[in-house]
């Protein structure tokens, strides 16, 4: 199931919602939680619900294991058994084909490449489930006693297929105990239509505007090029963090504290610190989890630094541009840490952002093409000669230069400054409570309108 359908929208959501503030207690608000949120895994993969399931399994036995054994090596044992099992299966589902592929190809072989369809969201789940069972080893969480309460934390819905990646420190209380003011309420259904209307007004029509100017790479110009890449980059953000704030907004109406996981990126400097404000809880997690494991027997600041951008980069999909894509940002903040906090600030704001930019903007050029022969072909239309656009590609920039101009503009913390605004001035705080329910309503309204005729456009990180 999809939240930009709708069929969540007037009716699986409604129908969660009465069910939810109807029961009593928190254990019966957890159990209507784990039932819609399995309805909702199970709605579109029916037979990979078992093996989220049998991954929830593994990891809260895991994790009972380890607060029986303490500080043993039986304790690691079974950690590292756990986190092996997880990894095995992510690897399994999502690398077995790319890894017979590439060997097929290296050796000239001709070994049957399977075809296993991608279990929707199991990147993130796994990855909750590796940093759950790490944390119960580290004893920096209590292992949960209920697989009935533990599952709740692998399966909530909100966040379950494309994050971002909850830690159960962050809602470990909440699981036991939680309630949702009025103001929860308000907040959190906002934050949803925002996120809504993120993904269907903009992302999806800035898709056609990048893949009109991408998608014939071999005829575009360097402009094109450019251009069709910071249109992607764009899509990109609003497609992902639209889906994390339905998520955070969900979360939020059910009482659970969700951390955020953009901070309007393109406002960054560099290159590190576009990587603080993009997919922050995927970060997060590669910093607390393998930035400092030691490698060959010792913690290597370089070493580590490779192996989580390589990590990240693998992550993102089976294909050798998401490798690279990965591996090309690690290069840039192994540069940065060389030249060093304080020097990188003495270098002029304005080139600064330039070349931040310009980096992110042929980042999410890699990102776009999996074939190696397109990617090839991109390099080389960047820095090409010649006309600096085609009248075609003109034509469709300017027939959508409002769309790209509000893009931008929203990218930028526009609606927070209005928040900051509102919280400073009695005018401009009344103002933005008066006509707050109204924008949603018309977003809501408008986002619906759009959805009646529009092609199916899955959220982007689905296929992650």
């Amino acid at each position: 199931m999809v939240f930009s359908r709708l069929f969540f929208i007037y009716i699986f959501l409604p129908l969660c919602l009465s069910a939810y503030f109807i029961a009593r207690g928190t254990n019966a608000k957890n159990n209507v939680l784990i039932f819609f949120s399995l309805v909702f895994y199970a709605w579109g993969e029916p037979v990979y619900i078992f093996l989220m399931l049998f991954s929830a399994a593994v990891n809260y036995l895991a994790g009972r294991l380890i607060g029986r054994f303490g500080d043993s090596g039986k304790s690691r044992l079974t950690a590292g058994i756990a986190i092996f099992t997880d990894i095995a299966l992510l690897g399994v589902f999502k690398y077995s084909g790319f890894i017979m592929e590439n060997i097929n190809s290296l050796f000239s072989a001709s070994l049957p490449v399977p075809d296993i369809r991608l279990p929707i969201g199991i990147s993130f789940y796994t990855f909750q489930t590796i940093s759950y069972v790490v944390d119960c080893l580290w004893e920096t969480v209590t292992p949960q006693k209920s697989f009935r309460k533990f599952l709740l934390y692998i399966s909530l819905f909100p966040q379950l297929v494309a994050g971002p990646i909850v830690r159960y420190s962050t809602i470990e209380k909440e699981i036991e105990q939680r309630h949702s003011s009025v103001t929860d309420i308000s907040y959190g259904l906002n934050r949803v239509i925002l996120g809504l209307a993120k993904k269907v007004i903009i992302a999806d029509q800035l898709s056609t505007v990048a893949d009109s100017l991408l998608g014939g790479i071999e005829n575009a110009t360097a402009a094109a090029a450019w251009a069709g890449a910071a249109v992607y980059a764009l899509q990109i953000y609003f497609d992902f963090s639209g889906y994390s704030d339905i998520a955070i907004g969900l979360g939020r109406v059910f009482g659970f504290h969700f951390d955020e996981n953009f901070r309007h990126p393109f406002m960054c400097k560099d290159i590190t610190e576009f990587w603080q404000r993009w997919h922050i809880s995927l970060g997060t997690f590669f910093r607390d989890y393998l930035l400092y494991v030691p490698i060959f027997g010792k913690r290597r600041k370089y070493g580590g630094l490779f192996l989580v951008w390589l990590c990240t980069g693998i992550w993102h999909g089976a294909s050798w541009n998401f490798v690279i894509w990965g591996l090309y940002y690690g290069l840039f903040i192994f540069i940065e840490t060389l030249i060093g906090k304080k020097r990188m600030k003495r270098i002029p704001l304005v080139i600064r952002h330039i070349y931040s930019k310009a980096v992110i903007i042929v980042g999410f050029g890699i990102f776009y093409f999996e074939d190696l022969g397109k990617l090839g072909t991109f390099f080389r239309k960047l820095f090409s000669t010649g006309h600096l656009i085609g009248l075609q590609d003109k034509i469709l920039l300017m027939n959508n230069l409002y769309l790209l101009i509000l893009a931008v503009i929203l990218s930028f913390p526009i609606i927070s400054g209005i928040q900051k605004l509102s919280g400073r001035f009695c005018t401009v705080r009344t103002v933005s409570s008066l006509t707050l329910p109204f924008v949603s309503a018309a977003l809501l309204l408008l986002s619906s309108v759009m959805l009646v005729d529009q092609t199916s456009h899955p959220f982007l990180y689905f296929r992650f």
